[in-house]
């Protein structure tokens, strides 16, 4: 699997990042598959939260063998600087481990988050004393939304963030206003030689009736054609340093033979599939609360 450099951290992530939201209700068995299954696919970046219900509880029973090997990454979705302290500790005691190499801000999405999470008292302080304090090496940002990309941008202004993890997919690429937010957040990144990350590469639109397929709170791409042009259009663009998979056990297999096949898809074959593609559009139309 290809690898790309993480920033200034210099770490050679796999552009495939486990996301570990997939592991958030399902078995320890189901866990361990998954999880096997992407480290035998050269999966060596795994990023989950505190708030993907059990998932630091199944990739816990792993560190002990796989620690050394991987980047593992975390979230915090408290604003407060004591209660994201306390988030920070308990998940290294969920994932069994005494430091984590990435503790990230999380669903920072709009200025208002932005403003509790770095102002005075707020959850920055914890991840600066987290690093401080050697628990952690870097300080990441996190977060959904059509405002992400430009809050993000700001966030940057405001704090050296090693690493930023925000959406892009071929939908919110058409759409000209966010595209430029992005370019701008990507170039941002380049000039401080942050780690930019995706999320919702193969988000096809909010779900539209009751009766869910999959676990991820949006309708993904399920088809292999789709899912592999959707990977090809993301890493096209340098500036990206790895996409997060989906919140889906069931997807990862799509996502590996994507990367492995991407190579021979031209950009007109990718723009020629996504374009045929019913109903795409942003995810974020309706999130739910």
């Amino acid at each position: 699997m290809e690898k790309r450099r993480l920033g200034r951290l210099e770490h050679q992530s796999s552009v495939l990042i486990y996301g570990a939201a997939s592991l958030a209700e399902v078995s320890q068995d189901v866990a361990d598959q998954s999880i096997q299954e992407a480290l035998d696919a050269g999966i060596n970046h795994f990023d989950t939260a505190a708030s993907y219900g059990d998932a630091e509880l199944r990739l816990g029973p792993w560190m002990p063998r796989i620690r050394d090997q991987i980047f593992l990454a975390t979230k915090t979705g408290e604003r407060e600087r004591e209660a994201a302290w306390t988030q920070i500790n308990a998940s290294l005691e969920r994932l069994q481990t005494d430091r984590l190499d990435l503790i990230q801000l999380h669903a920072v999405g709009d200025r208002e988050e932005l403003d509790k999470a770095t102002g005075n008292g707020g959850a920055l302080e914890a991840a600066i004393r987290a690093r401080d304090e050697g628990m952690v090496s870097h300080i990441g940002i996190t977060g959904h939304g059509h405002e992400a990309p430009a809050t993000h941008r700001e966030a940057l202004r405001r704090f050296p963030f090693d690493t930023v993890l925000t959406p892009l997919n071929y939908a919110l690429g058409q759409d000209a206003t966010y595209l430029a937010a992005w370019e701008d957040l990507a170039a941002e990144t380049q000039r401080v030689d942050a780690g930019l990350m995706i999320i919702k590469t193969i988000a096809r639109r909010t779900w539209t009736e009751d009766d869910h397929r999959y676990t991820t709170w949006y309708e993904p791409l399920d088809e292999q054609t789709q899912i592999t042009a959707a990977l090809s259009w993301v890493l096209s663009h340098p500036q990206v340093t790895g996409i997060a998979t989906a919140g889906e056990v069931r997807l990862l297999n799509m996502l590996i033979k994507a990367e492995q096949d991407r190579a021979a898809w031209t950009e007109s074959q990718v723009s020629e599939v996504l374009e045929k593609v019913d109903a795409y559009t942003s995810p974020f139309v309706a999130m739910p609360i």
